[in-house]
Formats: C-alpha cells, structure tokens, sequence
C-alpha cells in the first residue's frame, strides 16, 4: 500500500498559514488539513522533494514535525471530520453519508479523499460563488486540475455540454472517477495531463491551482480560450493579484470580477479577442 508524508505544523496566524498552503501546494503537496492551531499537510512518499518541504517550514521558523501515513489512514480521518459545504442556495458539497440538500438548487456528492477540492478551502469556496454568476448553458468547458472534481461536476450540472477535466496527480483522477461517477455524469472527459496545449477551444476555463502554472499557462489558456469566453482563476494569494491581472492583460485577457476570502482571490476575466 502506498505511503504519504504527513507534516503536523504549529502554526495559529491564518495569513500566514495561507502561505504555507500555497507555497507546499506549488511543491508538491497534495493535501491539507486544518486544524485550530496547526496544519497538516500531506505529499506522497514517492513524490517527497526532500529537503524542499522542510526550508519552506524552517524558513517560516515554525515548529513541525513529519511521519509516514497510509492511504487508508488518510480517508478516514477524511470522513469523519468532512462536514457538508453550503454556498448560499447554489449549491452544496457533502459526502455520501450526509442527507441530501433539498434547499439548494446543485447538490453535489463528493468522496473525501486527498484530492483538493471539497469547497472547505477558501479558493474553491470562492470558484463556485463565481460559476454562479457564469452561463453554463451548451457551453464547452476546460477543467484545468481537476482535484476532486467538484468543478467540472457543477458545469455539467449548470447545462455545459461538454467538460474535459485534467490533472496531473494520480489520486484525483481515481477520486475524481469515482465522484463523477456518484453524481451521474456523462459529459465530462476526464484526462491525466499536465496542461491544455493538446486539447481544443473552451467557452469557459476553469482554473483553480496556483500562481506559478497561472502564470506559466497563461499564453496557452489564451491560445484556447474562445473569442469572448470566460476564465476564473484561483488558488491565488491577494499579493498574487498584480503580477497575475498585469500577466493576463498582456494576453488580452481582461478582469471582470474579483472575489477574496481569507486573503485568497479569485478572478473572472474574459477574452477581448
């Protein structure tokens, strides 16, 4: 059975915890948990970058302290701590073991795994107040990380007409297989990749990792983004905003909406050509 690498970190300034979140994301973390006066995160053992993960935490000047976990240990912890995530009467996310929501209009089952997005973490909270305001009617739609695709789940469930959700994590493309699955799709691709340049054009795109590949993708999502079609992009920091609306409007990408939670951003920004 495979192994993962939890790090068990002191820390109780939320700011800062934030930018520990972002930083071991962009290095490899593939999930977290939130406690009152810690972080846990968690990297598999087989995709440990060493002493990476441990200067990023040292150089914080925080406490810590790592183990090896297995899988199972992992999922369970997950459920019995996973409690339904309610957006106003849009939409809710809760595991298989909670009631259904009949007060919301999409009511989305999700397997609590360490596939990120279960709409706990402030950035995927915020991609779904944004999707609300969006038209998703026969539109086709790019998923770009997919997590545990929670994303692409609501797209499909808001009218899209054709998803293609990647990822580049083993992990999420069995929980997003398996949440997909759960909630009846049948219009969504899902593909194990790293970026966009093999696929089509997208009405919308979906974005939601983190400032490095925003930045680094950027002239690609671009490239397949639709005449007038829509972007959000999240997983970023408020210190994040400058450098990416200034990136972005050099691809003729322009900001709509902005949205900020918990000194997280999401931006909406759309194709001016």
């Amino acid at each position: 059975m495979s192994t993962h690498i939890e790090f068990t970190i002191i820390v109780t300034d939320i700011a800062q915890r934030e930018m520990l979140i972002a930083l071991l994301s962009a290095a490899g973390a593939s999930g977290f948990e939130e406690e009152k006066d810690r972080l846990k995160a968690f990297v598999p053992e087989a995709d440990y970058p060493g002493e990476l993960f441990d200067k990023i935490i040292k150089d914080k000047a925080l406490n810590y302290s790592k183990s090896l976990i297995k899988e199972k240990n992992w999922n369970a912890e997950w459920e019995a701590d996973f409690k339904p995530v309610v957006v106003g009467s849009f939409c809710a996310i809760r595991a298989a073991f909670h009631t259904a929501n009949s007060t919301v209009a999409h009511d989305i089952v999700v397997t609590p795994k360490m596939s990120f997005g279960t709409g706990h973490h402030a950035t995927t909270f915020m991609m779904v107040q944004a999707m609300e305001q969006i038209e998703f009617q026969r539109k086709s739609v790019f998923d770009f990380g997919t997590g545990t695709g929670v994303l692409a789940i609501l797209a499909e469930k808001l009218g899209a007409s054709a998803i293609t959700a990647i990822d580049n994590d083993d992990w999420s493309i069995t929980n997003a297989t398996e949440n997909f699955n759960s909630n009846n799709c049948d219009k969504i691709l899902l593909d194990k990749n790293q970026g966009i340049a093999t696929y089509g054009s997208f009405d919308i795109i979906l974005a939601n990792i983190n400032r490095h590949v925003i930045l680094a993708s950027l002239p690609l999502i671009k490239q397949h983004l639709a005449v007038h079609g829509v972007v959000l992009f999240s997983g970023l920091l408020i210190g994040d905003a400058e450098v990416v609306i200034a990136a972005a409007k050099e691809q003729q990408l322009n900001l709509e909406r902005q949205w900020e939670t918990g000194g997280w951003i999401c931006l909406q920004m759309a194709n001016s050509k």
